[in-house]
């Protein structure tokens, strides 16, 4: 089942495109966090999506918000995905264990082997503020983003 608004967010700890660990835990008290999963890197909705927001970044990564991209691809191929297209934000490998942080937010996509199009904007405190999952070909609204944002 997906997580709800009001819902502690599962913490988890992730490669970006260049190696790092990104903790979800290591924003709390510091930013606010918007977690982006995606189905699958270089597809045309998820590129669309992503690239939306490499377009407007100030509105999503500043001194009080943070935007992690996660796919159950690998470290590799987010690295090649952010390079190609620019992304100057951490794109995240949900890899091995496989689909772990989407399994915890409930929107694993067991048949595919992926994340659904889900969305969970996580207050200071580690709290989740919004949600949306929409289908796997669904593109979510960053419109949607900002005002849920722009309300905390």
């Amino acid at each position: 089942m997906t997580l709800q608004i009001g819902d502690a967010a599962p913490d988890f700890e992730l490669k970006d495109q260049n190696g790092n660990k990104v903790q979800l835990s290591s924003f709390k008290g510091n930013k606010n966090v918007v977690v982006l999963f995606i189905p699958f890197s270089f597809t045309g909705t998820c590129t669309g999506e992503l690239c939306a927001i490499r377009d407007d970044l100030a509105a999503f990564q500043n001194d009080n918000v943070q935007v992690l991209a996660i796919s159950c691809d690998s470290m590799h191929t987010q690295r090649i995905f952010a390079e190609q297209e620019g992304y100057k934000f951490p794109v995240l490998a949900d890899f091995w264990p496989h689909g772990a942080a989407a399994k915890a937010y409930g929107i694993f996509n067991e048949d595919l082997g992926c994340a659904m199009r889900g969305t969970f904007i996580i207050d200071k405190e580690g709290i989740i503020r919004w949600t949306v999952v929409n289908g796997l070909g669904d593109a979510r609204n960053n419109g949607d983003y900002k005002t849920a944002i722009a309300a905390l």
